[in-house]
């Protein structure tokens, strides 16, 4: 099955400041900003190649991106790879006895069909799934 790394995740204090190194001193272009409001996050997708860079920008303290920027300061979030059938992918990791934070395709940003594996499995790193053909982006 081929897949692509989709974007990577960067946590943000400000969306208007990051945007300052990653659109002005860069030169990428920012696609779109949209809240994500059951992840508490405010999104800002900047294409780079294939790719994208996703600014994360926590709504409040509680959120996710909220938690993880009072633990570890802004920075890489979680790398998303694109897989073309997010429910197999996930079905046949569970199988694999590996740590899933979603069991099930949610909808994420740009209305793209998401699911979070547990760094516990990863080595570390957050890894988002996404379904190649879903959502905006």
């Amino acid at each position: 099955m081929e897949t692509k790394i989709q974007h990577l995740g960067v946590a943000v204090n400000s969306l208007d400041d990051a945007l300052n190194f990653w659109r002005d001193a860069l030169g990428l272009t920012l696609q779109e900003v949209e809240v994500v409001a059951d992840q508490g996050v405010r999104v800002a997708m900047l294409p780079i190649g294939e790719s994208r860079i996703e600014l994360l920008e926590a709504t409040g303290a509680e959120t996710p991106v909220g938690k993880f920027l009072a633990k570890r300061g802004p920075g890489i979030h979680h790398l998303c790879v694109e897989v073309e059938d997010l429910a197999a992918k996930l079905a046949d990791l569970k199988a694999r006895g590996i740590r899933l934070i979603d069991e099930e395709p949610r909808v994420g940003a740009g209305g793209a069909l998401v699911a979070f594996v547990h760094p516990a499995s990863t080595g570390g790193v957050l890894l988002e799934l996404t379904q190649r053909g879903t959502g905006t982006h």
